[in-house]
């Protein structure tokens, strides 16, 4: 009886299989016939995505082409591309606002991806399908430069005499994540404490530079000990050979990202089967391994004590909104 109920499930699976995949065979077919291309704007750091494209292009046959700025950028070449009717790109990948600003645009394409599946309800966005990473900011410090018990133990911690002229971070008038980050303060210190802060933060004159990712390279040559920018860069250098760590606070400020489908994309059945493929199990697991908070069910965290991490959402800014704080933040930092 149970040889026969395991040959019977043997069976049962081998009939639907070739249902599921046939469809994502079919899709790819499709794809290759298109040109065989996706192009892919982001700003998922490159050698991250270098590792997905090539996994990609290795399970599917299809090439990819991979745009990388930071997420103010990407906004505004799309935006630019989508305006002059010329959209060059297939796919956006990028941060929560960043996105929202173009789907205002009605630069996105409606489409459910059979990979969204695998996350939780609560990370899945009706117009954006699902928030496949939580991008957090802190403080990360080169342990060679800074010993453990000397780092700072807070934010607020960075106000102190001995850490001066020892903090670089992006500059907030010209980042948007930045901006937003700056702005969101208040959810984890309170808007009287949050406001001073900001101030005394400008007033320790912090080295200011483009964008996160710039802000991590300068701890890991040396030039500045401590960073405010994302903490899966210890993974990340980390595996470089870089000593970087994390401060621990508890309560830290994040941002969702997501991928979606360009409305007018010049290989739209290209960017689908990146979707699915970005999505699912294999494509997670590689940013896993690279430091990224996924929300993808049954992929590990690479990083140390992700159970310390109470994840915090910033602020949702829209186009006037950033304007307005860019320019609030100019006054504060750069004056």
């Amino acid at each position: 009886m149970a040889n026969f109920i395991g040959l019977s499930l043997a069976w049962l699976f081998a009939f639907l299989a070739p249902s599921a995949f046939g469809q994502d065979a079919k899709l790819i077919e499709v794809a290759k016939k298109e040109g065989g291309k996706i192009v892919a704007y982001g700003s998922l750091e490159a050698d991250t995505m270098d590792a997905i494209k090539e996994a990609f292009e290795k399970k599917t046959g299809l090439t990819m082409d991979y745009w990388r700025a930071s997420a103010t950028k990407v906004v505004d070449r799309a935006i630019s591309e989508y305006r002059a009717k010329k959209p060059l790109f297939d796919v956006i990948v990028t941060h929560d606002s960043t996105m929202r600003l173009m789907l205002k645009e009605g630069i996105f394409a409606k489409y459910r991806s059979p990979s969204a599946a695998g996350f939780p309800k609560q990370t899945v966005d009706s117009d954006l399908g699902p928030r496949y990473r939580d991008a957090i900011v802190d403080i990360v410090y080169n342990k060679s430069l800074i010993k453990p018990a000397d780092a700072p133990k807070s934010l607020e911690d960075l106000l102190k005499p001995q850490y001066r002229g020892k903090l670089v971070m992006p500059d907030p008038s010209q980042d948007n994540t930045t901006a937003q980050w700056v702005a969101s303060l208040f959810k984890i210190m309170g808007k009287e404490k949050a406001d001073k802060f900001i101030r005394d933060l400008a007033a320790v004159k912090p080295m200011l530079v483009e964008a996160l990712l710039p802000a991590a390279e300068h701890i890991t040559t040396g030039e500045k000990p401590i960073a405010i920018t994302y903490i899966k860069f210890v993974v990340t250098f980390g595996q470089k050979g870089a000593p970087l760590d994390y401060v621990r606070p508890g309560k830290m400020l994040g941002v969702g990202s997501y991928l979606a489908l360009s409305s007018k994309a010049p290989h739209p059945n290209a960017g689908k089967v990146f979707i699915d493929y970005f999505l699912d199990d294999e494509s997670m697991n590689i940013l896993a391994k690279r430091g990224e908070f996924v929300n993808r069910q049954g992929v590990g965290l690479a990083y140390p004590d992700p159970d310390k991490i109470q994840f915090v959402e910033m602020i949702h800014l829209d186009t006037k909104g950033f304007a307005e704080k860019k320019k609030e933040y100019q006054k504060i930092f750069l004056q």
